[in-house]
């Protein structure tokens, strides 16, 4: 073990000292003659900072091979990768406890693992393991399983069962399916089942009800199905249950279970009625989640008096307002009460829960000024007061050491000048229908250095785009939709290489498309598979807004989770003039552009064919002349093309895609299109210049496309700016 890095926490382990009696994590037998080493604890014995990015091979545990008195061994968080050394390990036949969690190691539980007949703890869990649980397992005495966070699948073995002195088995987090065998009701001494964040199914409470020494039950987020009976609360040494996101059904709470709760969450169980009295007489609760159910009543005065760290009573039927005493603590972490009918203004107090972490409130009947107390939440991650009737033009400044990173007022009566008083390292700043008005701040660089996500859609915010804007290099989603944003685009728009998601339509921006927008690198290249966000803040973003977007021609939500997949421009409905620039055909991994409702003019560029990509295009309502481009028929994904109000003419590029693009709307009020698309057929040789029979057919185009952009017909338009 000479890795570089290693002599950083081994730094005792000194080939001249005592290895029983001076090396730190070794344990010996001194009754043995000469002493044998039993124990190696060997937990992140890696970490240095040499190595916190390094991944070490399973190869380097060959020398622990050696050792064959070996009882307890621990590697668990070195980065070690590959496959598990099944070999080495069955050379460690004296082992009772195996900790070897959160690794890198993949491929397949080799079977020499199971043939370690004196194992009784074994702990696999946060690794890439596949493949299906051997029944071998059945074969060991185990009495501690974990196995949660890998890529297992399939079913769980019967033979699972055949560990008679189990108690705890952890296999969340991972894939298995089918049903739980029947013979798990035979494990008498479990304490802890986590089964969680699987593709299980069936009925699983019959399996259970033999378990009288349960307690800890985990299995939410599966496709479980039944009636969650009484006998569960009479399980007096339960503690903690998690039940939700699966197909059960609960009548109501009212069974008082026979111990004490500790955590509680039955979310999506189809629980109606109010709250009952005895939850609040579980002085030990510290977790409640009672989220998408059919609760309702006003918020329990017992329930804020109670020393809870998490509060889940999203998608309820909740009204009234909150008690004041809910924010006199110390240990509220999380508090999530979105989607119900609460009112009335938020309570003075709010800034007195001082641990508050995760405040989402969205989509209730706030009203009032939002408290200036909220700035003292000084662990605040996630603020979402969205979708209420919160109105006033102070938002009160955060630290610069905040830890906010998520914040959305969206849909509010929030007025005055955009607020830039937020943490230095918000990455998601979600503002939109407001009333808010003026130019864009001139500071946003300074004090939004790390923002990935702007969004000010729906305000009446005036000006220009200001440069400082194009600094932000983080930027990957930046909406200004429908504004009354005037001048030109700035060119350095270009120059935001994250940028996925631009929306500048519905404004009065004049002046030419920019042709260095060609470059935009994130909508050049192909999307990654990381998440839009790092992936701690990504499990973090849950029950928030989706990203709003006309795409298709309709308005729909974009995903968070799925957020990096997109990238959409948007210039339309502004009175953008010139040439369509042909660098445009660079953003090979568009799939959305639209710039319809300009005044565009010019030639379809031939350089679109390559937006091998693109799904959606409309170019619709400008004045673009000449012929479509042969070379739109290798666009094999386009499944929306909207080019009427338009002066092109001649043939419709035909090929297996374009030829299902054949709805006449999308081709109507042209100079003499045609096209099996169409129905019309092309005469040979095709006039490139419509002729006189196409006069009336021009007058008409013309009268109907004037008024739209509002301007009288007979009267010549201004001069655009260009």
């Amino acid at each position: 073990m000479s890795e570089p890095g290693y002599s950083y926490v081994l730094n005792s382990w000194n080939s001249s000292s005592d290895c029983c009696r001076e090396w730190e994590g070794v344990d010996c037998d001194l009754d043995k003659t000469p002493p044998r080493v039993t124990n190696l604890n060997l937990a992140y014995f890696s970490l240095s900072p040499l190595s916190l990015n390094t991944f070490f091979p399973s190869s380097v545990l060959a020398p622990l091979f050696n050792i064959r008195s070996l009882v307890c061994l621990s590697i668990i968080g070195n980065n070690i990768a590959g496959e598990i050394p099944g070999e080495g390990f069955a050379n460690l036949s004296q082992l009772v406890s195996l900790n070897m969690g959160n690794n890198r190691f993949n491929g397949s539980i080799p079977p020499q693992l199971f043939s370690l007949r004196k194992l009784e703890e074994l702990d696999l869990s946060s690794n890439f393991i596949e493949g299906r649980l051997s029944g071998d397992v059945g074969n060991l005495s185990l009495t501690y399983v974990q196995m949660d966070r890998n890529l297992m699948v399939g079913e769980i073995p019967v033979e699972i069962a055949n560990l008679n002195e189990l108690q705890e088995l952890r296999l969340s987090r991972n894939k298995f399916s089918g049903k739980v065998p029947r013979s798990l009701s035979n494990l008498t001494q479990l304490e802890v089942l986590y089964l969680d964040d699987n593709k299980l199914s069936g009925e699983i409470f019959p399996l259970v009800q033999n378990m009288s020494k349960l307690q800890a039950l985990d299995l939410s987020y599966n496709s479980f199905d039944g009636v969650i009976p009484d006998w569960l609360f009479d399980l007096e040494n339960m503690t903690v249950l998690y039940l939700g996101e699966n197909h059960f059904s609960l009548k109501d709470l009212d069974k008082v279970p026979r111990g004490q709760f500790k955590v509680l969450s039955l979310p999506s169980c189809n629980i109606s009625g109010n709250i009952p009295i005895w939850v609040c007489n579980h002085t030990k609760l510290t977790l409640l989640d009672l989220s998408e159910n059919k609760l309702k009543g006003t918020f329990p005065v017992c329930l804020a008096e109670m020393r809870l760290s998490a509060i889940l009573l999203t998608g309820n039927e909740f009204t009234g307002s909150l008690p004041s005493g809910l924010f006199d603590t110390k240990i509220l972490y999380d508090l999530w009460l979105g989607r119900n009918k609460f009112t009335g203004a938020l309570p003075d107090t709010i800034g007195n829960a001082s641990a508050l972490s995760f405040l989402m409130l969205g989509s209730n009947n706030f009203s009032g000024k939002i408290p200036e107390s909220i700035s003292r939440l000084s662990q605040l991650l996630l603020l979402d007061l969205s979708d209420n009737s919160f109105s006033g033009n102070v938002m009160h400044t955060f630290g610069p050491n905040s830890p906010l990173f998520f914040v959305d007022l969206s849909s509010n009566r929030l007025n005055g000048q955009v607020p830039m008083t937020f943490a230095v390292g918000t990455e998601v700043l979600i503002l939109s229908q407001n009333e808010f008005s003026g130019a864009l701040p001139q500071n946003l660089t300074s004090l939004m250095s790390n923002l990935s996500y702007l969004d000010l859609h729906d305000n009446y915010i005036v000006g220009e785009i200001p440069v400082c804007l194009c600094q932000v290099s983080s930027l990957r989603v930046l909406n200004l939709r429908n504004n009354s944003l005037n001048g030109s685009i700035p060119i350095y728009l270009s120059n935001l290489y994250n940028l996925r998601i631009l929306d500048l339509s519905h404004n009065r921006l004049h002046g030419t498309i920019p042709a260095s927008f060609g470059n935009l690198t994130a909508m050049v290249n192909k999307p990654g598979s990381s998440p839009f966000l790092p992936i701690s803040r990504s499990l973090e973003i849950r029950d928030v807004h989706e990203l709003e977007v006309f795409w298709k021609k309709y308005k729909q939500g974009l995903s968070w989770h799925n957020l990096q997949m997109y990238t959409f421009l948007d210039l339309s409905k502004n009175l953008l003039c010139g040439d369509v620039p042909a660098t445009l055909g660079n953003l090979k991994s568009l799939k959305s552009l639209n710039i319809s409702r300009n005044r565009l003019s010019g030639k379809i560029p031939m350089s679109f064919g390559d937006l091998q990509s693109v799904e959606s295009l409309d170019m619709s309502h400008n004045t673009l002349s000449g012929e479509i481009p042969t070379t739109f028929a290798r666009l094999l994904e386009l499944s929306n093309l909207d080019v009427s109000n338009n002066r092109l003419y001649g043939r419709i590029p035909w090929g297996p895609q374009m030829d299902r693009l054949n709805d006449p709307s999308d081709y109507a009020n042209n100079s003499g299109l045609c096209g099996v698309q169409i129905q019309v057929l092309c005469p040979e040789p095709i006039s490139r210049v419509p002729d006189h029979r196409d006069r009336k057919s021009w007058e008409a185009w013309f009268s109907w496309e004037m008024a739209e952009i509002g301007f009288l017909v007979g009267s010549p338009p201004p001069p655009p700016i260009c």
